[in-house]
């Protein structure tokens, strides 16, 4: 048996230019972090030749093609000849959990995918670097399945820890750390704030209005400003500025991420946002690419709880920064 851990992930700034409508013709960048919200994947041999997929579902399969989860098809198709060798003809079980609903800005889908190729490759006896996984997974969502999907999320799963990632208009992802100190670390984790608005929604649909927009260049200012505030704010972090500049700049950011794309706020989302600012909040945003899913602010430790009272309708959930990528921690 085998089980991966894979983070989830929060991105600050610069999402959106991880698209190739945008990084195809210049550079991207994000500023992300991984977790302490995490996908697990378990795979195990069946005892017979049976295919069993559990996720929000559970399929029993007698041939991948049958399968009808598109990722789990997908890594089925790639690896399962070599599964069904090692095993000699054994099928597979294979169950996913997670600690948050997908569909809620986390980069959940991605998470999955990394963690399902992990379990695989670790099945097969295969030990991938975070390189390898983050290519391959962004390769099966974005090419393979024809996801209309950026890159981020992949590589924050993969790598984990904050990260500041580059994309390329050759297709390389460079992947660098974010040096700051761990007393920083602490206190941007005091200062977080994560709200679940109940609203679960389609990325691709935001997604897909914003490649229109990129490709006939009505949104490549907001984003070309976005992708310098993440230089700005690894800078901000590596000179130890206050995390109320922090805060601020995620504000500058979430006003130019609603002009992006149709979809990604909603007034009753302004409403709050207006409300957490109001109550003594720097900033914050949407996470992922909007319509839903987690409201996160960023404030200063004491107005913490006035914030979670003013919001008192959004459920608050404690979150912690994450120092690793996707891991095998179960092998048995």
């Amino acid at each position: 048996m085998i089980i991966s851990r894979t983070p989830f992930r929060i991105s600050f700034l610069g999402g959106g230019t991880d698209l190739p409508s945008f990084y195809q013709e210049e550079e991207g960048a994000v500023i992300s972090t991984s977790i302490d919200k995490y996908m697990y994947i378990t795979l195990n041999d069946r005892f017979d030749e049976t295919y069993r997929l559990s996720y929000s579902k559970t399929e029993i399969c007698n041939r991948v093609e049958d399968v009808q989860h598109p990722i789990f098809k997908r890594i089925l198709e790639l690896y399962s000849k070599q599964a069904l060798e090692k095993s000699q003809g054994c099928g597979l079980e294979m169950i996913s959990m997670a600690d948050i609903p997908s569909g809620t800005g986390l980069g959940s889908s991605s998470s999955f995918t990394v963690g399902l190729l992990h379990a695989m490759k670790a099945h097969l006896g295969l030990y991938p670097k975070a390189e390898d996984l983050a290519s391959e997974a962004s390769r099966i969502e974005i090419e393979d399945l024809g996801e209309p999907i950026g890159k981020q999320d992949q590589y924050a799963a993969a790598y984990g820890g904050m990260r500041f990632i580059r994309f390329l208009p050759t297709g390389e992802v460079s992947v660098d750390p974010v040096v700051f100190r761990a007393r920083q670390k602490r206190e941007l984790e005091a200062s977080l704030l994560m709200f679940y608005t109940g609203k679960r929604r389609s990325a691709s649909e935001v997604l897909s209005d914003q490649k229109k927009k990129t490709s006939s260049g009505q949104n490549r200012e907001a984003l070309r400003a976005m992708r310098d505030m993440a230089y700005d704010l690894r800078k901000l972090l590596e000179e130890d500025k206050p995390l109320s500049q922090f805060g601020e700049l995620l504000h500058r950011g979430w006003e130019l991420k609603k002009t992006v794309a149709s979809g990604v706020s909603l007034p009753e989302i302004d409403e709050w946002y207006s409300r957490a600012r109001e109550a003594g909040a720097w900033g914050g945003k949407v996470l992922g690419a909007g319509g839903g899913g987690f409201l996160m602010m960023m404030a200063p430790a004491d107005k913490k709880d006035g914030i979670i009272s003013e919001l008192s309708e959004l459920r608050p959930v404690p979150v912690g920064l994450d120092s690793w990528g996707s891991k095998v921690i179960f092998v048995g």
